[in-house]
């Protein structure tokens, strides 16, 4: 049986990418050693790491002065990074917290600086993004989190501001156009919306860096990872080369603009059902939904058991929702085919049908 995959990370891929990565473990390019033996010096794999940054630059459509890098431990090691690279000495920082890993963010910046929480929804188990903040002036960086993955918000638009915009896009990067410019920093985990776990996408803009007045460890420090094109130490080859086969895919496909179309037919789709079928509730607040992650609830709990079954035999995988949550979570990131959409939406009419 088909499986369709609704996982909120690690994520469905492509499968034509899935079939490459397969076949390069084995013989890579044809030269006969795998991917995951060569050295990541070798022609071979810089080619990929070149090819990789040049893809996420055409997709984002970025301007002159910004750098990519591929680096390790995820966006949860960014959070840290993001504040030694630019909160000053005695310095400050804004974060708006819209989730777990906003609030997860904020207690590492509040480990170098002071930290202003410029609104906050976990009033409302972050079913909500807060409007009508106000947006600090005397701060060295803003940081936001895009989209929401426990919760299914998503920020639709983004503080505007002097200071420094810092953003954690690692569920809906590459999902949507925006103005990639107006963002200072932006990181991303791959496993989310772009790759296996293991690498995380960094973009920075060159000419905010080196300016906190602090000593950063080496490891920490953006220069000193974009001095050495991502490589300072040994990559995490495999993820990054998965991460550009996906990157290619989703050039071929149109690139950000085409896929944008397609992630809104899906989530139209499935949010549609959410609304019009009685024994189901949205979680998060219809202005704030996210197109990545659709979080939604039983309107009868003791019910569950026969919904569990009817997707169960379906096919279908990974919708348990957060254990803060509850209910389900269906992630459809690029990768998810609306036809795969369409089978969690049938599950949810036949077990209309079997209930009523």
């Amino acid at each position: 049986m088909k499986k369709h995959n609704f996982s909120a990370g690690p994520c469905i891929l492509p499968q034509e990418v899935l079939k490459k990565a397969s076949e390069a473990v084995v013989n890579f390019n044809g030269i006969n050693l795998s991917l995951i033996e060569i050295s990541h010096r070798s022609k071979e794999f810089v080619e990929v790491m070149e090819n990789a940054r040049s893809l996420v630059k055409e997709l984002l459509n970025l301007p002159e002065g910004y750098s990519v890098l591929f680096l390790q431990g995820g966006a949860s090691l960014e959070f840290l990074m993001a504040a030694y690279n630019l909160m000053k000495v005695d310095g400050k920082a804004a974060y708006l917290d819209t989730g777990a890993w906003s609030s997860k963010a904020l207690k590492e910046a509040k480990l170098l600086g002071e930290v202003d929480v410029m609104a906050s929804s976990k009033d409302k188990t972050y079913n909500y993004i807060p409007k009508g903040y106000k947006v600090p002036t005397d701060v060295d960086y803003i940081h936001v989190t895009s989209n929401n993955t426990i919760y299914g918000t998503q920020l639709k638009e983004f503080p505007q501001t002097d200071a420094l915009l810092v953003c954690d896009m690692s569920s809906d990067i590459f999902s949507r156009e925006l103005d990639f410019s107006k963002f200072d920093l932006i990181y991303a985990g791959a496993q989310k919306n772009m790759g296996p776990a293991g690498t995380t996408l960094v973009v920075v803009k060159d000419e905010i860096l080196g300016k906190t007045g602090r000593v950063i460890p080496s490891m920490l420090d953006y220069q000193v990872h974009i001095s050495k094109d991502s490589m300072f130490n040994t990559p995490a080859v495999f993820p990054v080369y998965v991460s550009m086969l996906t990157l290619q895919w989703l050039k071929d496909l149109g690139g950000v603009k085409a896929i944008e179309k397609i992630n809104k037919e899906k989530a139209a789709l499935l949010y549609t059902e959410v609304d019009r079928n009685p024994l189901f509730k949205g979680f998060a607040e219809v202005e704030d939904r996210s197109n990545m992650n659709v979080t939604f609830n039983l309107t009868d709990e003791s019910t569950q058991p026969i919904f569990d079954k009817i997707w169960n035999e379906a096919g279908i995988s990974g919708i348990k929702g957060h254990r803060s949550v509850g209910g389900y979570r269906a992630s459809i990131y690029n990768a998810m085919p609306i036809e795969s959409v369409q089978v969690l939406v049938d599950a949810m009419q036949a077990f209309e049908k079997q209930v009523s």
